[in-house]
């Protein structure tokens, strides 16, 4: 039933790949003299669809909910339009199939080198032979690897305060929505792009299993960021990541402050901070964003910018503060050693 179903999906996008393509972008191409461009750019086209699926599927659910039964209300939605632009960026998923394609070589003559001299390779069809036979199996199995993976880098963006700045364009968002998943600095986005497509050929994904794979973690987490005043119930948020469990992740003096250095990193499956004592199932609605947004009484508010291209600015701006900082420090000790 399962491959009946991603079957039927991928003959859609196929089908609708093969038109656009035959009737716009190849006359483009031709009349651009960009026809070296060809093959490659029908098959980014695969993955452009499936972004735009997507993104009118979750903005089709998801936007009458959170007008329906909100988590929190506002007075108007300005905050919130920069994070389309980062959705649409990030949805159309470029990033992500251009470092699965370009690793994807590097790590067949990696392989064929180990076959060759008989040592065993991580693949799970090499650690668990003939599973790649049942479709669905291998795809659970593929999920929650990927998203154990998922788990570390996220847990580890809020460790490490250069990486830290990165991510705060993400936390930054005072008005969480359906759109904010996607609002993450580009740097950040390409080192997810990298180390994902890295896991997911260690483990040996298939492309088209790599497509469903990162549609679906996408969608989850739009979801999950969505104002909507929502869980899963006890045993539903101790599986899955709810609306409610990762606004918890978001909240002021929690997310990132919380149990050691933060709380509820899941990105699919919430038992992953239980089993690595991250989570805190508290479903109060707290204010989100960083806790210096706010101020005190003898610092200003930090400004994270309010426009695509200084939030970008501003996060590289905190990250050279950082490094000065370290700089300093370092020529103080060994000042003071002398």
């Amino acid at each position: 039933m399962f491959h009946v179903i991603l079957s039927s999906l991928d003959s859609f996008v196929s089908s609708a790949q093969t038109a656009l393509y035959v009737d716009v972008v190849q006359p483009l191409l031709f009349k651009l003299g960009m026809m070296d461009y060809d093959e490659d750019t029908y098959d980014a086209l695969y993955w452009v669809i499936v972004g735009v699926l997507e993104v009118i599927a979750m903005y089709a659910i998801l936007r009458p909910l959170e007008a329906l039964h909100p988590a929190e209300k506002w007075q108007d939605r300005k905050g919130v339009r920069v994070d389309v632009l980062y959705t649409w960026i990030a949805k159309l998923g470029i990033l992500n199939l251009f470092f699965f394609f370009t690793f994807q070589p590097i790590f067949d003559s990696v392989q064929s080198w180990l076959r060759i001299h008989g040592v065993p390779t991580l693949e799970i069809d090499n650690l668990w032979p003939g599973v790649t036979t049942q479709p669905l199996v291998t795809f659970v199995i593929y999920l929650v690897l990927l998203d154990l993976a998922g788990y570390w880098y996220h847990r580890l963006e809020h460790r490490f305060g250069i990486w830290w700045e990165l991510h705060a364009v993400h936390h930054s968002q005072q008005k969480m929505s359906l759109w904010s998943d996607d609002r993450n600095h580009l740097l950040d986005d390409i080192l997810q792009a990298s180390f994902f497509a890295v896991v997911a050929l260690v483990i040996g994904v298939e492309p088209s299993q790599f497509v469903v794979l990162v549609a679906i973690t996408n969608l989850m987490q739009s979801v999950q960021h969505a104002n909507i005043r929502l869980h899963f119930g006890w045993l539903g948020d101790r599986v899955i990541v709810s609306p409610a469990f990762h606004r918890r992740h978001h909240a002021i003096g929690y997310g990132h402050e919380g149990t050691s250095y933060g709380c509820n990193f899941g990105v699919l499956f919430s038992f992953w901070d239980i089993l690595f004592h991250s989570a805190s199932f508290d479903r109060t609605v707290e204010p989100t964003g960083i806790r210096d947004q706010l101020g005190t009484a003898g610092a200003a508010p930090v400004n994270y910018g309010d426009g695509f291209i200084e939030q970008h600015w501003l996060a590289f701006r905190r990250i050279g503060a950082r490094l000065a900082a370290r700089r300093a420090g370092a020529s103080g000790k060994r000042s003071a050693a002398l």
